[in-house]
């Protein structure tokens, strides 16, 4: 295992970042990686050998840009992370679903999650890195994959907004029900890490709780580039 990523998420207060997803949706782990881990990840987007699948977003009217999906076996930082991480977010996952009265137990690890998703015929790696340029967005989405899905994922942030590209904010929408749709713009720092929901959180009213869905996207580049690395839990059938 990564010792220098363990490290890091030791120094994390648990409690604050699981009381900020219940009420946010969403949460930044600032300096996950470090500038020489970014740059090598950016430096390996060229690399064939690492890919099972390259998407031009265009082609399907998901946005301007590109994205690569990573192969088994995936990369020891990137393996490390999804390993570590997923234990910390699946009592979140728990909360949500035990609320929403949803009849879905989330295990442990990571290991286990794959293992359900293997049942079901997901077989295939959804950790993907994502390349926009000039004129490059992402239109608004859910990244499931399947039947079997974890309602948390994770995007690392490889370049420095307004010194590396200018635009391309993360955006994140809230629809509750019988109301307009709510935007969240984030620019994290490179390095960064954002939490978020894969497509609803659980909000209280007055007679309980309800669904408050979620779909995340990209705004357009203006100049310069933009790389992220996501992060998702569950596999995928294609």
């Amino acid at each position: 295992m990564n010792h220098e990523i363990i490290s890091k998420l030791e120094t994390i207060d648990w409690l604050t970042f699981s009381k900020n997803m219940h009420e946010k949706g969403y949460e930044i782990i600032p300096n996950l990686l470090t500038e020489t881990q970014c740059q090598q990840l950016k430096n390996d987007y060229n690399n064939p050998n690492l890919y099972r699948k390259t998407v031009v977003m265009e082609r399907y009217r998901f946005g301007r840009g590109e994205y690569k999906y990573f192969k088994y076996p995936l990369p020891v930082l990137i393996s490390d992370i999804r390993t570590l991480i997923y234990p910390k977010l699946a009592p979140i996952a728990n909360l949500w679903f035990k609320v929403l009265n949803i009849r879905t137990e989330f295990p442990e690890t990571h290991e286990e999650m794959l293992e359900e998703c293997r049942k079901n015929n997901q077989l295939k790696p959804t950790v993907l890195i994502l390349k926009y340029e000039l004129g490059g967005h992402n239109t608004l989405h859910q990244d499931l994959y399947g039947d079997v899905f974890f309602p948390i994922q994770t995007v690392i942030f490889l370049n420095q907004p307004d010194l590396d590209y200018l635009g391309g904010e993360f955006v994140l929408t809230q629809q509750t029900p019988r109301a307009q749709t709510k935007a969240i713009v984030l620019k994290p720092n490179k390095g960064d890490m954002l939490v978020f929901t894969t497509n609803f959180r659980p909000i209280k009213g007055s007679k309980g709780y309800y669904r408050e869905n979620m779909k995340h996207g990209v705004s357009e580049i203006h100049s310069g580039e933009r790389h992220t690395l996501g992060i998702i839990f569950h596999d995928a059938l294609t």
